[in-house]
């Protein structure tokens, strides 16, 4: 059973610290007691993101713009183009955005639970897992396929997900121009 989430549908929330607002696509196995969180930031700002500890956070930036992410050890450029950006969510970077406000996806699991990735979906190539919960989100118009059948007509700017996916091969199909997908 595929869920489809069109980001349309969700309330934004502004995050505690004034930076911008958050939408949350799925918080998995439930919202009050989540293990796995997905959730598009809108970021209007420069400041620093929340400490989180045990939680460990991948970023990808999901439009326009980009990010300078500033750790304690480290500088990270972070834009549409680039792979996603893994890191602890207690380290809390400074951001300072890049050709102003940007959207960014978040995937936030808690550390106990094992094998979580956010990587980019390209259309048309197939992609696997052993993992039974699994995701994707694409910025435009798409057709998820699940084992070479059509699954879901995905709107622009929503999450399709399931967690009964296990060894299910999926593929993204679009037509015209190519969204950007993870």
């Amino acid at each position: 059973m595929i869920e489809v989430v069109p980001l349309a549908r969700l309330r934004a929330r502004p995050w505690s610290n004034g930076g911008g607002d958050t939408r949350e696509l799925l918080a998995w196995p439930d919202p009050a007691d989540w293990l796995v969180r997905i959730s598009l930031a809108d970021i209007e700002v420069d400041g620093r993101f929340s400490r989180l500890a045990g939680i460990h956070r991948t970023l990808a930036v999901a439009g326009a713009g980009g990010l300078v992410l500033h750790f304690e050890d480290r500088r990270v450029l972070l834009t549409a183009t680039d792979e996603p950006l893994a890191f602890d969510g207690a380290a809390a970077p400074e951001v300072r955005l890049l050709g102003g406000p940007c959207q960014a996806l978040n995937l936030m699991v808690l550390e106990r639970q094992a094998g979580s990735a956010l990587q980019r979906a390209e259309p048309e190539a197939e992609w696997t897992s052993a993992a039974p919960l699994r995701a994707c989100y694409t910025t435009g118009p798409a057709r998820l396929q699940i084992d070479d059948a059509d699954a879901a007509e995905l709107p622009a700017q929503s999450l399709a997900w399931s967690a009964h996916a296990e060894h299910q091969r999926w593929r993204l199909r679009t037509d015209g121009q190519t969204p950007l997908a993870w």
